[in-house]
């Protein structure tokens, strides 16, 4: 037994090894540039709204490539880093920190970093692109409209013109705390998911309503901190998988980005390696597909139901008692609301993982928000077909099987930057609306819609559709890709600005 311990750890030694070598390639291949203090950068210039993780990272590429960033963030310093700067001081990433590379030269200390690391490496790197004096906090967004001559304004012209706009104000907003009928005469306590620091668990009852990803994090918690049992109470079953990247990768590229007549092979293999004896966890057969809604990444559920230290009931909430909580439990595949046995689920102490108020968009213009055009239904999931200078970097999307803290924050931005840049290469408001309705045919049998659910390989297959159908984007593909050469780019751009005005034409 000690032999094998001390090869799988020479094995981890290895891996790790090659990891931060890999990041450390990846660092200096790919971050661009950090300006020199106070250096006076070029146009376009951009609105940043929003501090958190895509804020910052979307601010740093644009000044690290050369042009002007202004972030508007809502509250205060403290909140940098946005979400991760508000959740449980025990939290961290379910996902390896191989696919949460937001920005090249992050440096994680680990595969799955907590909290404190995250939000560390989101400061550091604002401060090593001179971000600090480039942000604006408690400026909240309430208002972008453009000028007379199409410039950007952000609440007031007070604040400055730009030329785009990058909204990053994710999808977690505030606490989600529904009111449920009898809270008031529950004796024990009763807590978000987001706010457990200094909560005491340990020999306590406990019930976690809700079964999404916030509730694992909660069980995870509660469970380390030795409480007596915990019953989590969910309307329906979600997927989870395997807390390993290579199941991760492996599902992430379904390039078709929703169920295929193949879904049932990754399904079943779950069913039998992973689930084993508590199959009637996983969704029933024929119900809600694994590429139909993000999956829950965790280990650890599963093996603290086998331990008897929790139980997972399906059912739908009835009301708070004095000593616990009302519950009709369902069978597996019975439908929210169906019949089921009414019982009473003791609790000592009740945490309510029910997830955050998703941030609104409403300080874009109306005419982001057409019937048939509105978000997520826009081109790549980011920009509106009315304005392709607003970038949405991370607050459209509903459902994937991917990350939200990877390369795509860096290519979404230099798409941005490229086409402000590139009058050529800029989109076309009926080009923009076709692709959009061409990926909604494509996706037409998908059970959810076309942008309602997709795959990290399918963003990356829209990634390079986009750049490859338009000639006149095929010199920029390194930088929008990877961040490499936009000098070139540049000077083609110029000569190509001297060509078209020698032939009379005007440049947007």
């Amino acid at each position: 037994m000690g032999l094998f311990h001390r090869v799988r750890e020479l094995i981890q030694n290895v891996l790790f090894f090659v990891y931060q070598a890999m990041q450390w390639f990846l660092d200096k291949l790919l971050s661009p540039t950090p300006p020199p203090p106070h250096a006076t950068l070029s146009r376009p210039k951009i609105a940043v709204i929003g501090a958190g993780l895509t804020g910052v990272s979307a601010a740093a590429h644009c000044v690290g490539h050369g042009f002007e960033a202004t972030i508007f963030e809502a509250g205060s310093l403290k909140n940098l880093g946005g979400i991760w700067s508000r959740v449980n001081s025990t939290s961290g990433l379910q996902i390896h920190s191989l696919m949460y590379r937001f920005f090249p030269s992050v440096q994680w200390k680990k595969g799955y970093p907590d909290r404190q690391q995250i939000v560390s490496q989101i400061t550091e790197l604002w401060k090593k692109y001179g971000l600090e004096r480039r942000t604006k906090f408690d400026t909240k967004v309430t208002k972008v409209y453009q000028d007379s001559r199409g410039r950007w304004i952000i609440n007031d012209p007070a604040n400055g013109r730009f030329d785009g706009v990058i909204a990053a104000i994710g999808t977690c907003g505030d606490p989600k705390m529904p009111h449920i009928p009898g809270m008031d005469k529950f004796k024990g306590q009763i807590h978000h998911s987001s706010q457990l620091d200094g909560v005491k668990v340990e020999g306590k009852k406990v019930a976690v309503i809700g079964g999404g990803a916030s509730a694992v994090e909660a069980l995870e918690f509660v469970a380390s901190e030795g409480a007596a049992h915990t019953n989590i109470l969910a309307r329906s079953e979600k997927w989870i998988i395997p807390r390993t990247p290579l199941v991760d990768v492996l599902l992430s590229l379904n390039i078709f980005g929703s169920e295929t007549f193949l879904s049932f092979i990754p399904e079943n293999l779950l069913r039998i390696f992973f689930y084993r004896d508590l199959s009637d966890l996983a969704p029933p057969h024929g119900a809600g597909g694994i590429f139909t809604e993000t999956p829950m990444v965790n280990d650890d559920v599963l093996q603290l139901i086998r331990a008897d230290k929790a139980s997972w009931l399906r059912g739908d909430i009835v009301s708070f008692e004095e000593r616990g909580i009302r519950f009709t439990k369902r069978g597996q595949g019975v439908p929210e609301g169906g019949p089921g046995k009414e019982t009473v689920v003791d609790a000592d102490i009740v945490i309510m993982a029910t997830g955050y108020q998703r941030p609104s968009l409403s300080f874009l213009p109306d005419d982001c928000f057409e019937d048939e055009y509105s978000p997520p239904n826009w081109y790549i999931q980011v920009f509106p077909p009315k304005h392709p200078e607003i970038c949405a970097n991370n607050c459209t999307y509903v459902n994937a099987i991917g990350t939200v803290g990877n390369y795509h924050i860096g290519i979404y931005t230099r798409f941005l930057l490229m086409t402000l840049v590139d009058p050529l290469a800029k989109p076309r408001e009926r080009w923009m609306k076709r692709w959009i309705k061409m990926t909604q045919w494509v996706k037409s049998r998908a059970p959810t819609g076309a942008f309602d659910f997709f795959t990290y390989a399918e963003l990356m297959w829209w990634f390079a559709f986009t750049l490859t159908i338009n000639p006149f984007r095929w010199k920029w593909a390194l930088f929008v890709l990877f961040g490499i050469g936009s000098s070139l780019p540049l000077k083609v751009v110029q000569k190509e600005d001297l060509l078209r005005d020698g032939l009379g034409h005007q440049k947007n």
